[in-house]
């Protein structure tokens, strides 16, 4: 058992945005401190961490000038340069460890890793150069989604297949990027699970919520989900078996589909996640303090719910509807502080809760 983190430890975090500022946040109100490593300059967790590193991911020496400053390294994001981490990791503990990075980094090896758990996933094939795609529309069908093995988020990265597509034009869209083929399934809704687990494999779930997207952006989290109690059950059990699976330590978001009283995972996301939002209204524990408390080697908090809550994104130009919001009874907001204001970006959110 590792010693928890004391009192004005620090966590370093890897990634600047949203994810950390709130992380960061959280750290504070538990008298931790957060040092960030960012390439961008202003990013938003730089407005409330102690300590920010602008640099880039191949800086050999700032990597390990952060990594001599941290009691124990984090990550908002899970696109780390794996270089980075081998620079890091010999130096400072890495939470999450670098096992859910590999999985969830490459979504052909996330996709296999799902179904040697025996978890139930949508058809998918492998995706190298034209002939594979021409072989995985065979083998798969259409309709379908063409996506980039890495990196893509929040639509990004990925193009519809139909019928009638063309494969060679669906395969320039995306750069001739090697790709997985996921054949679309039928499904009544999507819900997620955030859920952490701890340095002693603890393990704490939070409800599942109700997501609806738009053009590939996440737009509002609902709980409680519309979903039978058995159904609640089947996903926090998938989501346990991944954590054990992965010997995970922190919050990670496993998003499934729903068909009737059956489930296919979606994908998984090693991190603080976008439908866990509402957790900070919603619950006196919230996600961020969920991860800062696992990374740090302190006791889970309780997942429970007491209010209902909708989580709403507020993207591009909608964060002008701050001042409007602010008078609404019930709503929590949350900016990010974003220097920046883009279609499709997200700059804050909210919680709107009952009763």
């Amino acid at each position: 058992m590792t010693d928890p983190l004391p009192l004005g430890g620090t966590i370093g975090i890897l990634g600047g945005g949203q994810l950390g500022r709130m992380l960061s946040v959280a750290a504070s109100r538990l008298g931790l401190r957060c040092h960030i490593f960012e390439p961008s300059d202003d990013p938003p967790a730089g407005h409330v961490a102690h300590q920010v590193t602008t640099a880039s991911y191949d800086d050999s020496e700032a990597l390990a000038a952060f990594a001599q400053s941290a009691d124990v390294i984090t990550y908002e994001f899970e696109n780390v340069p794996a270089d980075a981490l081998d620079a890091l990791e010999s130096l400072t503990a890495i939470r999450p460890g670098r096992k859910a990075l590999a999985t969830s980094q490459d979504r052909m090896v996330e996709k296999q890793f799902l179904v040697d758990l025996g978890l139930d996933v949508a058809p998918f094939a492998r995706v190298d150069d034209i002939d594979s795609l021409h072989h995985a529309i065979e083998t798969v069908g259409t309709p379908a989604i063409l996506k980039t093995r890495r990196f893509g988020y929040d639509g990004k990265g990925q193009v519809r297949l139909s019928e009638d597509s063309s494969p060679d034009s669906a395969l320039a869209s995306i750069a001739n990027a090697p790709a997985i083929l996921e054949g679309l399934v039928p499904f009544d809704l999507e819900i997620s699970v955030v859920a952490a687990r701890s340095i002693d494999g603890a393990i704490a779930c939070f409800d599942p919520g109700h997501n609806v997207h738009l053009d590939g952006i996440l737009r509002t989290t609902t709980v409680p989900a519309p979903v039978a109690d058995g159904v609640v059950s089947k996903a926090i059990a998938a989501a346990s078996r991944v954590l054990e699976a992965l010997d995970y330590v922190g919050v990670l978001g496993v998003e499934l589909f729903v068909s009737g009283d059956d489930l296919l995972v979606n994908e998984i996301a090693p991190r603080v996640h976008n439908s866990g939002h509402w957790t900070q209204n919603g619950c006196v524990v919230d996600q961020f303090e969920q991860h800062v408390r696992a990374v740090a080697g302190w006791p889970l908090g309780n997942p429970a719910r007491h209010s209902d809550v909708v989580m709403e994104n507020l993207i591009g130009a909608e964060i002008g509807r701050v001042a409007d919001l602010a008078t609404e009874p019930n709503v929590a907001i949350h900016v990010y502080g974003k220097s920046e204001t883009k279609p499709g970006r997200k700059m804050g959110h909210l919680n709107r809760l009952s009763p």
